[in-house]
């Protein structure tokens, strides 16, 4: 199945001059959903996983189904404001500003193999700031799973250059 065929492209959204690429098509085709699943774990399934961290919110569809399938622990990386009790906070630049990711303190036991995953990847922004997250809790991430890059904005070689194996499913060009 040709994954990238599941994915809509809406023309000048948000803004024009946008290529967005809507993976809800993806995800409402059960064929396609699970294909990438499957992908997706497939890099990790001889490495006893101990959890699959997922970045809010498409990442969290991806990465509670990979969590289950590696026999994994699901962990959430959120948007500040959203997690109880003691965390890690992290900033990080967008577009137009900066916002935070936070994860519970307490969510990483020591050297837990960890593999970060997020529906798509631009700029990387999101998926470095979720990296030094991850490092604070003493994860060892062992990748980096993303089901869309877009490669021109540089997002997957930023995470390789942090000495994290990456894996995309999809890569568009044009953004």
């Amino acid at each position: 199945m040709n994954l990238k065929d599941t994915i809509r492209t809406i023309p000048d959204f948000p803004v024009k001059g946008i290529m967005f690429r809507d993976i809800t098509t993806l995800m409402t085709n059960r064929h396609a959903y699970h294909a990438s699943i499957v992908q997706l774990c497939q890099p990790y399934e001889d490495l006893k996983i101990d959890n699959v961290a997922g970045i809010e919110a498409r990442g969290f569809t991806f990465a509670g189904a990979m969590a289950d399938r590696l026999g994994a622990g699901f962990v959430p990386i959120r948007k500040a404001g959203k997690l109880p009790g003691d965390v890690y906070s992290q900033s990080y630049d967008l577009e137009y500003g900066s916002d935070i990711l936070e994860i519970h303190a307490d969510a990483i036991r020591g050297q837990e193999k960890v593999v970060l995953v997020d529906d798509l990847i631009a700029t990387g922004g999101t998926a470095v700031a979720a990296v030094k997250l991850l490092r604070k809790t003493g994860a060892k991430i062992v990748g980096a799973a993303f089901v869309v890059n877009l490669p021109e904005l540089g997002g997957l070689k930023k995470i390789a250059a942090m000495g994290i194996p990456v894996t995309a499913l999809v890569s568009f060009d044009g953004h």
